[in-house]
């Protein structure tokens, strides 16, 4: 069997579709077709059950091919990328994880990483805070650049990148929309996010506190799993929301004001990363961001 029809049966067995498997992979249906019958014939019985015109499942066949597949084809394929870095003359990668709104202000990180160690490549990745330190848990992100504080035992707190004061977004229609700036006991008073459940709360709580200083909790209302998401409700006037300062650099929305919110804790935004996957690469982009100004803030 080749590598691009493992890749096929095995698109085909996550997606279930012929069409959308096609789609995927930038493929005719018929070319997805013929590969999986050719791969039946081979193998001498059905991987899938296409009794259902608009739904395949796997057999019990082909349910044990997909696990015996995954792990090869896993390995085959990073062993490949490899190769492929290293043909391109690079030693290794080193993907970061983004939480901040503020990419372009950080290139001078990015290039003076990538002057000092044009070995390695380096991918930018966005970050969701829905699951904020899964990518880093599960490898596909080496670095997550996040507020603090992070208080996880098996995470390292590295250097710092910059300290941002709060704003607050409100819609253009809003109660608030006329004032200079909000106060803090303000977000009591109105509706907030309500994230999916298992997020650290000291984290949580450094970003949007359950509590006003005076002790007044928040009323967390609208689930959400993503900042599109929180844009819309702020727009429609159903909650109000406070940001790190950076994003009036980057974002110019008729329909939200975003208010100072003085009183407010400012947020501080540090690299973390696994403690048992520390290695060079972390450590260099660790040295970089250190070495920018004496204190290490871009």
């Amino acid at each position: 069997m080749e590598l691009r029809d493992i890749e096929i049966f095995l698109t085909l067995a996550e997606e279930l579709h012929f069409g959308r498997t096609a789609a995927r992979l930038h493929l005719s249906q018929a070319r997805v077709s013929q590969a999986i019958a050719q791969q039946e014939r081979r193998i001498g019985g059905p991987l899938f059950d296409r009794s259902n015109r608009r739904r395949v499942r796997l057999t019990p066949l082909g349910v044990a091919l997909e696990n015996d597949l995954m792990p090869v084809y896993a390995t085959l394929r990073d062993t490949l990328e490899r190769a492929r870095r290293s043909a391109r003359g690079i030693a290794a990668r080193l993907t970061v994880g983004m939480m901040p709104f503020n990419g372009p202000g950080l290139n001078p990180l990015w290039e003076a990483f990538r002057t000092r160690h044009p070995q390695y490549e380096l991918l930018l990745r966005h970050t969701s805070f829905a699951d904020p330190f899964g990518a880093l848990r599960s490898g596909a992100i080496d670095i997550l650049i996040t507020w603090l504080p992070v208080e996880e035992p098996d995470l390292t707190v590295g250097p710092t990148l910059f300290t941002d004061p709060r704003v607050l977004a409100v819609s253009a229609t809003h109660d608030l929309a006329g004032l200079t700036s909000a106060p803090v006991e303000a977000l009591a008073d109105y509706a907030h996010i309500r994230v999916p459940a298992g997020k650290p709360e000291a984290w949580e709580d450094g970003y949007l506190p359950f509590r006003t200083p005076r002790g007044h909790t928040l009323d967390r209302v609208q689930p959400v799993t993503h900042t599109d998401e929180i844009l819309h409700l702020i727009g429609t006037g159903e909650i109000i929301h406070p940001f790190p300062a950076h994003v009036t650099h980057y974002w110019s929305m008729r329909h939200i004001r975003f208010l100072p919110l003085p009183d407010m804790a400012p947020l501080t935004y540090a690299l973390v990363w696994r403690t048992e996957t520390e290695n060079d690469l972390i450590r260099a982009l660790a040295r970089t961001v250190t070495g920018l100004t004496p204190a290490g803030h871009l």
